[in-house]
């Protein structure tokens, strides 16, 4: 079943996001290349493709994962966490109707 990752940003993680970034496209590059991964990117905090320094609000990630405990497991070992980039996640499950 696939699962949303929805994550919002501490304040000010812009320079943590980017030094960690690498580590966390790792990551979402294996679950693509599993086969699992239906779509991630991050939620620039002003409305522009670049947000430039005004950085991102957080970010969504939805992958198929055998279950919810996986897919909380997994984005709470995230590179993003561990840094301290993300200040919250939440997981839910997520149906996909269309494409």
């Amino acid at each position: 079943m696939f699962y949303a990752i929805i994550a919002s940003d501490s304040k000010n993680s812009l320079a943590k996001r980017l030094e960690t970034r690498p580590k966390h496209l790792e990551r979402l590059n294996a679950l693509r290349d599993q086969g699992r991964l239906l779509l991630a990117g991050p939620h620039p905090a002003i409305d522009s493709e670049d947000p430039g320094e005004a950085g991102f609000s957080g970010s969504l990630v939805v992958a198929e994962f055998n279950s919810l405990a996986d897919a909380e497991a997994w984005a709470n070992d995230d590179p993003y966490m561990h840094a301290g980039v993300y200040q919250s996640v939440v997981v839910k499950p997520f149906k996909k109707v269309l494409s």
